[in-house]
C-alpha cells in the first residue's frame, strides 16, 4: 500500500544561521563550545579577546578546545568572526529531529557509546522538513507521518577523514503515526534505535552531546 503523503507546518528550503539577538552565536566540537560574540558571558568560559579586524585560525581554537571545554572568543563584529572561521571548514547542510508516537515515546538511536537522534545531509534542493523525514526513515525504519515546528538550529564542527566539517543542522519536532519496529542503519554506524519513554529522555541525554541536549531542551519545554 502506498504511503500517505508527510505533511509540514514550513516548506522553507533555506534558514537563518543559529545567531542570538546580542549578535552571538555557538559552535559544538563534540563535547566543547565555541562561543563568539562581542560581550563577556561570564560564568567558567575561557575568554579570548581580538581586535574588530583580527581573525583566529582554526588550529589555535582547537588547541584552546583541548584545554578548556567552554571558549569564548570576544570580537566587535561575531558574524564577520564566524564567517573567517567558516571559511576554514568544509560547510554541509543537514536535517534530523524527534520523532514522536502517539504515547509518547521519542525514537532516539545509538552510536557507540553516545545517544543520539538520527539526521543527516541535506540534498541538493531538498526542503529541510523533507530531510528530516527521510533520515529518519532511513537510520530507524520509523515511518514519519508529519513534520512539525523546527526546535532548534544547531552548527557542529569536526574531523572527519582528515577534513575539518562544519554541519549547521536544522532539528524538527516529527510524528508516528504508531510504534512501529524500530531498524538501524548499521552501515552508518547505528548499533540500536529505541523508543524512549519521555519520563528516561533526560537519563538517555546525561552524556550526549551538547547540540542533542540543546535540541531536547526546546522539544521537552513545549510538552511540560
Amino acid at each position: 500500500m502506498q504511503k500517505p503523503p508527510i505533511h509540514y507546518t514550513t516548506s522553507s528550503t533555506m534558514l537563518p544561521l543559529p545567531f542570538e539577538a546580542d549578535g552571538s552565536i555557538r559552535l559544538s566540537f563534540a563535547e566543547a563550545e565555541l562561543l563568539l560574540t562581542s560581550c563577556e558571558p561570564g560564568g567558567d568560559w575561557h575568554c579570548i579577546y581580538l581586535a574588530a579586524d583580527e581573525h583566529i585560525s582554526r588550529a589555535k581554537i582547537t588547541t584552546f578546545l583541548g584545554k578548556y571545554n567552554k571558549v569564548a572568543i570576544l570580537s566587535p563584529s561575531p558574524q564577520a568572526l564566524f564567517e573567517s572561521i567558516a571559511q576554514q571548514f568544509k560547510w554541509i547542510e543537514a536535517a534530523g529531529g524527534v520523532v514522536e508516537n502517539p504515547s509518547g515515546e521519542v525514537v532516539m538511536i545509538r552510536r557507540s557509546d553516545r545517544w543520539d537522534l538520527p539526521k543527516g545531509h541535506r540534498e541538493e534542493g531538498e526542503s529541510y522538513e523533507v530531510c528530516a523525514a527521510r533520515e529518519a526513515e532511513e537510520e530507524t525504519g520509523v515511518s514519519v507521518s508529519s513534520v512539525g515546528r523546527l526546535l532548534a538550529r544547531t552548527i557542529h564542527c569536526y574531523q572527519l577523514f582528515g577534513c575539518w566539517e562544519m554541519k549547521f543542522t536544522a532539528w524538527y519536532a516529527m510524528q508516528a503515526e504508531q510504534r512501529c519496529v524500530l531498524s538501524p542503519q548499521q552501515s552508518e554506524g547505528i548499533i540500536c534505535a529505541e523508543w524512549v519513554k519521555r519520563e528516561d529522555i533526560e537519563r538517555y541525554i546525561s552524556h550526549s552531546f551538547p547540540t542533542i541536549k540543546t535540541v531536547f531542551a526546546s522539544f521537552l519545554d513545549k510538552k511540560d
